[in-house]
């Protein structure tokens, strides 16, 4: 491994340093969460066929993926459920959750500047993005895709982290407003923690643990549910967490 690089921060919950600053589109009612039959046969195609074969030599090659616990999600390939995941890679973070859940379709949360970049925009889309709506209006729409996307079977991804920081060991603290969602739905979730691990000499693998399925408690109130949801998900990905054993960058609050 090369000379650690190392990192400086200030805010745990808004720092960004997934690369260059890219400007959003705007997501509001105009935006079309639902497409015609069309795109959503060519958008299958490519999400679980073309691309299938890059995501698994991509996370091979390049991080000698292996996953821990996949047994876990085998129970639930008949109905939808939310994976949470901590966010430390640009693609790797994308491709980890679908080839974990294949053949289930897999869709991610994202922020609008995933979308945004032309021409690809369109083919981000097609791969599964959701964009977050800027308003309204379009949170109606974009409520509407989730519950679609998990009454169909699929498998939606959320980074509560909702910053890339590359390589990064630890788990960020994060929100419980995304978990709305399984309490909403009424849905199970899963939450996968990538950790960062020596493999032979200077070299690092990624080693994914799948837990869960955690579920929402109807004892509660809404707010306390995604608050008791928050906790659980956040505790077993801190002690995942402590199976990282190597740091290609170091980060250090300013």
């Amino acid at each position: 491994m090369k000379e650690q690089k190392i990192i400086y921060y200030k805010d745990e919950l808004n720092d960004e340093f997934s690369g260059p600053k890219i400007t959003p589109i705007k997501i509001d009612e105009n935006y079309k969460y639902k497409h015609g039959k069309i795109w959503n046969i060519c958008s299958y195609i490519i999400q679980n066929f073309l691309s299938m074969p890059i995501k698994v030599l991509y996370n091979k090659l390049k991080f000698r993926l292996k996953y821990v616990g996949k047994e876990k999600i085998k129970p639930y390939k008949k109905q939808g459920y939310f994976i949470y995941a901590n966010h430390t890679q640009q693609f790797a973070d994308t491709f980890i959750p679908s080839v974990a859940i294949y053949p289930k379709r897999n869709f991610l949360i994202v922020n609008p500047e995933n979308i945004s970049v032309k021409p690809f925009g369109k083919l981000v889309e097609m791969l599964g993005a959701i964009p977050v709506p800027g308003n309204k209006t379009a949170m109606k729409n974009f409520l509407e895709e989730i519950q679609t996307k998990i009454k169909n079977k699929n498998t939606i991804t959320i980074y509560p982290e909702a910053h890339i920081w590359p390589y990064y060991t630890h788990i960020r603290p994060f929100k419980s407003v995304s978990f709305k969602y399984p309490v909403e739905l009424n849905a199970p979730l899963f939450c996968i923690t990538n950790t960062y691990q020596k493999c032979g000499k200077n070299k690092i693998k990624i080693v994914s643990y799948i837990d869960g399925p955690f579920f929402a408690d109807k004892s509660l109130s809404k707010k306390e549910q995604k608050e008791s949801l928050r906790n659980k998900v956040y505790e077993c990905m801190v002690e995942r967490s402590k199976n990282s054993n190597i740091e290609k960058i170091k980060y250090i609050k300013n």
